[in-house]
C-alpha cells in the first residue's frame, strides 16, 4: 500500500516537473536574449527550487543541511556524493553562489531543459574524447571561477546505489590544483528517498552535510582526491548508518 501510494505521488511529481518546466525554460531562453551570466542562472535557479519544493510537498522528501558554516565567500570546486537527481537539482537552492555543472552534453538534447540549461555558464563535454573534453573543462572551469562561480562535479562519475560507492576520478581536484581553488566535500544520501534507477520517491529526509574547505596548495590531485574521498565516505556512514550494515 505504501509502494503504491509513493508511486502514485511520484507520478504526480513527474508531472508536475513537465508541466511547469516547458513556460519556465521558455521564458529562460527567451530571457537570455537580452541577459547572461548570473541574472539568467538565478531565474533558471528558480524552477530548480520550485522542483525541489515539489518533491517536498508532493512526495514527502525534507532536507536536513550540516556544515553551512563551511561555506566560503570565494570560489570552489565542489565535490560531492552522488546518489540521485535530487541533488542535481537541490544544490543551486542550498549554495549561496551560481553552481558551474560539469555534464555530459548529451543533456543539452532534453526539450526545454536541456535547451535552457545551453544558455547558462555550464560545462558539457563529450566523454568519448577525454582529452578534448579535459581542455574545455580546465579552460571553462578557470574562467567561470575567475567570475565568481564554482564549478561543481561529481568524482564517481555516475549515481552510486545506497551503501555503494563508485569509482572516484580525479578530474575535479586536479582541476582545483590547477587553478588554484579549494575543494569543498559535500555528502548526501538522496538514495534514501530517491533509489538510483528507480522513479518513485520516497518520503524521508535526505541529510546534506558540507564539509571544511580543503587548499589545494602544494598538493597533487590523487592524494587530494583520496582524503576528499576518505572524509565523504565517512560521512556517509555516519548519516546513513543502516546502508553500510
Amino acid at each position: 500500500m505504501a509502494h503504491a501510494l509513493a508511486a502514485v505521488r511520484s507520478a504526480i511529481y513527474f508531472l508536475f516537473l513537465v508541466v511547469t518546466i516547458v513556460p519556465w525554460a521558455t521564458a529562460a531562453v527567451i530571457y537570455s536574449i537580452f541577459v547572461r551570466g548570473e541574472r539568467l542562472y538565478w531565474v533558471c535557479a528558480g524552477w530548480l527550487r520550485l522542483s525541489v519544493w515539489g518533491a517536498r510537498v508532493i512526495c514527502g522528501v525534507k532536507a536536513r543541511v550540516q556544515g553551512r558554516e563551511n561555506l566560503p565567500d570565494s570560489p570552489v570546486v565542489l565535490l560531492s556524493k552522488h546518489q540521485s537527481a535530487w541533488e542535481t537539482l537541490a544544490f543551486p537552492s542550498l549554495m549561496p553562489h551560481p553552481l558551474c555543472y560539469v555534464f555530459k552534453r548529451e543533456l543539452l538534447y532534453i526539450p526545454f531543459f536541456g535547451w535552457a540549461m545551453a544558455r547558462m555558464d555550464l560545462i558539457h563535454i563529450d566523454r568519448s574524447k577525454r582529452s578534448e573534453a579535459w581542455s574545455k573543462v580546465a579552460e571553462q572551469g578557470r574562467r567561470f571561477m575567475a567570475q565568481g562561480n564554482w564549478v561543481i562535479m561529481f568524482p564517481e562519475g555516475t549515481r552510486a546505489p545506497r551503501g555503494g560507492k563508485g569509482q572516484y576520478k580525479n578530474g575535479g581536484t586536479r582541476l582545483a590544483v590547477e587553478t588554484g581553488r579549494p575543494v569543498l566535500p559535500v555528502a548526501v544520501t538522496s538514495a534514501r528517498c530517491w533509489p538510483r534507477k528507480s522513479f518513485v520517491l520516497r518520503p524521508g529526509i535526505v541529510d546534506v552535510s558540507i564539509g571544511k574547505v580543503i587548499s589545494s596548495d602544494g598538493r597533487d590531485a590523487d592524494s587530494l582526491m583520496r582524503e576528499v574521498e576518505a572524509w565523504i565516505e565517512a560521512e556517509m556512514r555516519r548519516l546513513d548508518p543502516e546502508a553500510y550494515r
